[in-house]
């Protein structure tokens, strides 16, 4: 059951464990009231050999039989059982060693009769040899019947009891493992939904989904006032799905409407439905239902629903599948012949586009909000949120580190800043300054920096112009994205790169556009060709986001002479993987010219970025030069560069060094010069030396 204690039942295994403490708590007191006694059992041939002696008492030169009272007292005598002839049948005398006879102190013997008048005629006699005066060695022979003195023993006691408790432990975990497999057998079916807890996520730490959090402020708004939506005879909606690609927010927003309503919220990952067992899917949904429509009304939240709401008939070969039966409960659950008034679904995936349609129709999911990256408003507002416990520089302008973060997600936003944090606290700072959020950008997009990797001056030469390259198209071509950052301290797996932003953000773009994107992908090639008049791998993933764009133009954008056909799509098959299951739906006829004007674009760019290259050539040895001296340019780096033709602060740095350089040699010329004059003037004192010398 959700969120609820079961009661644990009384079984058989604890009435077992209880009869077992029992026993043993009894052993113990009856051990210890009745004490324990190390008993010698003896025969009657032992105790006459050890009672009697024969000695020549009268000196009649007969040996007389005696007992030796020094030897054995016999403490008790019980009689039992009655012969015809008026006697006892057997006696049970108990005695005591008066000397340590081997390991025992006390005896015990059942003897007949008749072996007792023999005793007992001893005992006479003895008394009678006594009473003449004889001198006797021996003490006193006496048959008494005193109460048994009882000898505790703590060894014994624990020697006793501690076997019986080891095999009670034993038993006893073992009774308590069946009894958990046996427990976990009967809840296996049940659902793993848990009631979330108040947390401290509302909806105003959610930024830069204003649109997304209306929706789901609606939901809750409806939970809260039902009233005011019956009257107008709306009724609450089944189901909201929440669609994105990571890290956009889907789960947060949940989170959100945990904080916000005032009802049960139950949330679930859609892989703990599915298990190798078969019905065990189904019967976890139905127990999730149950639970939900007796706290009614509630949320109930399935995260990642596609591991369980994936298309049905979809998969290779035949059999049972147990994911589908999982699938077809849900959707009975969700709006069957039943009804489940009064429960909210929530669930949230990134591959809607695999999901059954069954699931998707009104009635079950009512509403889907799509969320995408945020972007420049939204993301200076995450900026803000995830800044709130951070000690920013007041030079930090979340605007401009907005505008550098084209394509962030909000939990690229959040890693960021977490990033430069770490780095500021690494450099034991007391505020993020903006060369930590600068940092923290690279490090995002392309990994940290592997300042140990050395190149070559030829190496370093070729990476410059390579970027500078980038950078030149960037600056010349009308339509391409400005560059924000080049650099060739090595990233990842690049020897360098160009941070580059569009101007404006746009959602459509246009053949300009795109026909930029593939110029400046080529352009670090060219740069090469151009200066060095050779070919690198540098350019091996440039060629790669080149063609993919010019392919994407001919053939799913419709951009060539082929006209507006889309012959191939971006997705791939939803099971079977992307590129494998790629449909053909044309001729190899077609195909080849496919092939034919993805060339011809690639050309046309390459000649076309080859022309402004060589048009701009003193830019491109400029922007390289100072790659080579200073390894990073900023974007007002290089509006300087174009201004001036120089870096500004570069030169003054250069200055500055060189001025410092130069009273370093002036100072240390004057040392010299003085030192010389002071030997000049006391040339007899030098002499003087030298003779002593």
């Amino acid at each position: 059951m959700i969120n609820k204690k079961r009661t644990k039942r009384f079984g058989f295994g604890d009435i077992f464990i209880l009869l077992l403490i029992a026993g043993i708590i009894f052993a113990v007191v009856k051990f210890a009231l009745n004490g324990t006694s190390s008993v010698k059992e003896l025969t009657y041939q032992e105790i006459y050999e050890h009672f009697y002696e024969y000695k020549d008492i009268d000196n009649d030169g007969i040996k007389d039989t005696i007992a030796l009272k020094d030897v054995i007292l016999i403490e008790k005598v019980n009689y039992k059982g009655v012969a015809g002839d008026g006697n006892y049948e057997l006696v049970e005398i108990t005695g005591t060693f008066k000397a340590d006879y081997k390991e025992a102190k006390t005896f015990k013997a059942v003897i007949s009769w008749s072996e007792f008048e023999t005793i007992e005629q001893a005992r006479a006699d003895y008394l009678e040899l006594k009473g003449k005066g004889q001198a006797l060695s021996t003490q006193e022979f006496t048959i008494n019947n005193p109460s048994v003195v009882s000898n505790f023993n703590w060894l014994s006691l624990i020697s006793m009891i501690l076997p019986i408790a080891l095999v009670g432990i034993f038993l006893f975990f073992i009774i308590k493992n069946n009894s958990n497999s046996n427990n976990q057998a009967f809840e296996f079916s049940k659902t793993r939904a848990r009631l979330a807890k108040k947390t401290n996520v509302t909806f105003n730490d959610v930024a830069g989904l204003k649109e997304e959090k209306e929706e789901l402020i609606e939901v809750v708004d409806f939970l809260k006032n039902p009233a005011k939506y019956f009257d107008m005879g709306a009724r609450i909606p089944k189901g909201v799905l929440l669609c994105g690609g990571p890290g956009t927010g889907k789960t947060l927003l949940a989170r959100a409407v945990a904080g916000e309503a005032n009802v049960p919220f139950y949330s679930i990952s859609g892989s703990d439905f599915v298990e190798m067992f078969v019905g065990v899917g189904a019967s976890r949904v139905r127990d999730m239902f149950k639970v939900a429509k007796q706290n009614a009304p509630c949320i109930i939240f399935i995260d990642e629903i596609d591991a369980v709401g994936r298309q049905r008939g979809t998969g290779l070969g035949g059999g049972h599948d147990e994911r589908e039966q999982t699938l077809n409960q849900l959707l009975v659950e969700m709006d069957g012949f039943a009804g489940n008034s009064g429960i909210i679904v929530m669930a949230a995936t990134n591959r809607v586009d695999i999901l059954d349609p069954a699931l998707l129709r009104p009635g079950r999911f009512d509403r889907q909000i799509t969320i995408s990256n945020p972007d420049l408003l939204a993301r200076e507002e995450i900026l803000k949120v995830h800044a709130r416990n951070k000690r920013l520089s007041p030079r930090v302008n979340l605007t401009d580190v907005a505008r550098r973060t084209p394509g962030f997600s909000g939990a690229d936003l959040e890693n960021l800043l977490n990033e430069a944090a770490l780095l500021a606290a690494r450099e034991n700072c007391r505020e993020i300054k903006i060369y930590h959020i600068d940092e923290a950008v690279d490090r995002v997009m392309m990994g940290p920096a592997k300042k140990s990797r050395k190149y070559s001056d030829t190496e370093k030469a070729l990476i410059a112009y390579h970027e500078a390259g980038h950078a030149v198209i960037g600056l010349k071509v009308k339509h391409a994205q400005v560059v924000q950052k080049v650099t060739i301290i090595p990233r990842g797996n690049a020897g360098g790169y160009n941070l580059m932003t569009p101007e404006e953000e746009t959602f459509v773009h246009t053949k300009e556009f795109l026909t930029a994107e593939i110029i400046s992908f080529l352009a670090g090639r060219l740069a090469e060709e151009i200066v060095f008049n050779q070919m690198t791998t540098g350019a091996h993933n440039d060629f790669q986001n080149a063609t993919r764009i010019a392919r994407a133009m001919v053939t799913e954008y419709g951009m060539s002479s082929l006209g507006p056909v889309q012959y191939e799509t971006s997705g791939g098959h939803t099971f079977l993987g992307r590129d494998y299951m790629t449909e053909k739906r044309f001729s190899d006829q077609i195909a080849l010219e496919i092939d034919q004007e993805v060339r011809k674009i690639i050309n046309e760019c390459y000649e076309q970025g080859k022309k402004i290259l060589e048009e701009n050539r003193a830019l491109l040895d400029l922007i390289a030069k100072h790659l080579i001296e200073v390894e990073t340019l900023t974007r007002e780096d290089i509006d300087d560069l174009l201004k001036t033709g120089q870096l500004t602060w570069w030169e003054k740095k250069k200055a500055k060094m060189a001025k410092e350089e130069q009273e370093l040699k002036e100072r240390l010329e004057q040392e010299e010069k003085e030192q010389q004059e002071s030997s000049n003037d006391n040339p007899q004192e030098n002499i003087d030396e030298d003779n002593n010398e």
